[in-house]
């Protein structure tokens, strides 16, 4: 027995066999009840009451003998038909009092006889789409085979976000960090109360190691009592104290989400209490609990803005940065991304992490040598301290063994290795005035060289300066270009453009693998820009989920023709495990998804993929071998659709 019934009623047989004919299809979710007086469709109405079955639609004939316009109208006194739609059959007599009666909401529609082929079909099908819509929230999807899918999946998809919204972005906003930290460890403390087969909480005593920089790390660690210090080697080695956290912090979480290398070596300074979680136990405790996830990604994403924090000191450039990631956030949500921002976050925050490092010690640098500059006595500088300068700006640094294989052929010459550094290092190794000086062995040349390295650090600091300001231009740009606003209007344009700002985007987790594109000469394409963007995101995410240890991605674009028409064929392939044929077909289903346990979605992103290419007028074909490779082709016409 289903949960839902369909009534009708008719005192005619024949009428009462053509609306059962006609509503079969709804058959496989709703029962179907059929009578021809009242006192039938009564006691149909009453076994339903008995048997706890809800009434989702009533069909009833009208006609001058058979008032059933006045049966519908009392439906609303009782409790199990109450919210049942309703749709009247009449015979043209009437009619201004059944209008009426549509128009005051007491009947939701109005058939007139001689009904059309499959009208009653079509009318059932909406009244039936509404009430489920009103009645059924959680189960949207499952209706979507016999009632309006494009209905039950917007509404599936803005429950699905809403409800993320609602406790990703007002409930844990409105939480202090430690609240936030607090209600975190809580939902991991119970979820390893009555079984802890990992160990997962324990106590370590001072001078644990954690994280060790520059190694792998597999864990996440949740600090729930004791201190933990991070440190990082500068340039000469030098292992210096960063940052101590307490506790309600998070140690290793970068690494553990991006899978890089850690940035720190972490240390306990105290008998420390912990958390610690590999990857396979992580998604399982995700999985356990659906409000944990929006609470550790908040409490993350707080984590990795404290690092920026400390990090950018500018307020100015650290403002436009968080406002692109807030745009690129926006978008997301607005359109079924939200379930990699964790992931994309991740990878922008430390992509941003280095170039802004190398920005900061280079300020200090400068500023250093710059105030060396101007104490100095004879500091004025000359023809050629400015042109050694210069030539640092524009010049790319030399590897060590080209430098040391040129110092080695100059001292030849020379005789002193010390100057031979210095004349080699500011690039006055081929000028023979200065070499001539080394030979004499000129009492102020080595103070003369010293004063020069300042010039050649100074500009070389500059340089490197420009390039990492760049980096974060570049990035900061292309995150612009992914959270672009979609006006939904159909636009001419690159579809190239579009697919290396997704690249950009997947950078980080794209860096530890192989990628390769083949772009041919397209003409512009006329598209949904941002609709398109969302495709190739969907698919490139599916070809990383897919990767083995090393992970190939191929991206293909090429002019072909089909059906007589040109088209534009954008192929993505990646050298993962590949789908099974049986399945090949059944992954644009709603709710069907092959990916392994620990990523989060909402289980419609190719289903959602397929919408947007027809809705181009164009299609995608799916190919893959089992351990081998899957491509997917996306095809769009050219011209004008």
């Amino acid at each position: 027995m289903n949960q839902f019934a369909i009534l009708c009623l008719d005192n005619n047989p024949i009428s009462i066999e053509q609306l059962r004919k006609e509503l079969t299809p709804f058959a496989s979710r709703f029962d179907l009840h059929t009578a021809d007086s009242f006192e039938d469709a009564t006691a149909a109405l009453d076994y339903c009451s008995e048997q706890k079955q809800v009434v989702a639609l009533v069909i009833a004939s009208h006609h001058e003998s058979f008032n059933g316009a006045d049966f519908l109208i009392q439906l609303d006194k009782t409790p199990h038909t109450q919210s049942a739609r309703k749709i009247l059959i009449s015979c043209g007599q009437d009619i201004q009092a059944i209008l009426s009666a549509v128009n005051d909401g007491r009947l939701d529609h109005c058939l007139t006889k001689p009904l059309q082929d499959n009208l009653v079909r079509q009318t059932a099908q909406k009244e039936l789409t509404t009430f489920i819509l009103e009645n059924d929230k959680e189960n949207l999807l499952i209706y979507s085979q016999i009632l309006d899918q494009q209905r039950l999946l917007r509404a599936h998809i803005d429950q699905k976000m809403r409800s993320y919204r609602e406790g990703f972005i007002t409930e844990q906003h409105r939480l202090s960090d430690q609240e936030l930290a607090q209600q975190v460890t809580d939902a991991l403390f119970g979820f390893f109360a009555d079984k802890d087969e990992t160990r997962a909480c324990r106590t370590y005593s001072a001078d644990h190691l954690l994280t060790k920089e520059g190694e792998e790390n597999r864990f996440l660690w949740f600090i729930t009592k004791g201190e933990v210090a991070l440190y990082k080697k500068d340039e000469t080695g030098v292992q210096r104290e960063v940052v101590r956290y307490t506790q309600g912090n998070i140690v290793g979480g970068m690494s553990f989400v991006t899978g890089e290398p850690s940035f720190s070596t972490a240390l306990t300074l105290t008998a420390t209490e912990v958390i610690k979680l590999d990857r396979e136990v992580f998604a399982k405790v995700m999985h356990s609990n659906t409000t944990l996830l929006p609470l550790f990604t908040n409490l993350l994403l707080r984590h990795f803005n404290r690092r920026l924090q400390r990090s950018i000191t500018t307020k100015l450039e650290l403002q436009k940065t968080l406002e692109s990631l807030e745009t690129a956030q926006l978008q997301l949500i607005e359109r079924e991304k939200m379930a990699m921002l964790g992931q994309l976050i991740a990878g922008v925050a430390h992509e941003l992490n280095n170039p802004v490092a190398a920005i900061l010690r280079g300020t200090e640098t400068l500023t250093e040598k710059i105030q060396t500059l101007v104490e100095a006595p004879h500091s004025a500088p000359n023809h050629q301290s400015i042109a050694i300068l210069t030539s640092a700006l524009v010049s790319k640094p030399r590897s060590t063994a080209a430098e040391r294989e040129l110092v080695k052929a100059v001292d030849e010459h020379i005789g002193n290795r010390r100057i031979t550094k210095k004349l080699v290092k500011l690039g006055l190794d081929n000028q023979p005035e200065w070499i001539e000086r080394a030979r004499d062995q000129d009492t102020q040349l080595f103070e003369e060289l010293e004063q020069l390295e300042n010039y050649q650090l100074a500009g070389a600091t500059l340089r490197s300066i420009n390039v990492c300001a760049q980096r974060i231009a570049d990035l900061v740009k292309s995150l612009k270009g992914y959270a672009r606003g979609d006006d939904e209007r159909f636009h001419t344009t690159d579809i190239h453009e579009g697919i290396e700002d997704t690249l950009v985007i997947f950078e980080n987790k794209l860096k530890m693998h192989n990628v390769e594109k083949c772009y041919a000469e397209l003409p512009p394409v006329r598209c949904l820009p941002t609709g398109l963007q969302q495709v190739w995101t969907n698919l490139i995410s599916n070809a990383i989920d897919a990767f083995p240890e090393k992970g190939q991605l191929t991206i293909t674009t090429q002019q072909a023709s089909k059906y007589g028409k040109p088209w534009a064929v954008v192929s993505i392939e990646d050298n993962g495990h590949g789908i099974p044929e049986h399945l090949q077909q059944q992954i644009f289903e709603l709710n069907f998804t092959t990916k392994k346990e620990g990523n989060f979605g909402l289980g419609i992103g190719l289903s959602v993929c397929q919408q947007i290419v027809h809705q181009h007028g164009g299609h995608i074909e799916v190919a893959s071998e089992q351990g081998k490779y899957t491509r997917m082709s996306v095809w769009l016409p050219l011209g004008h659709s």
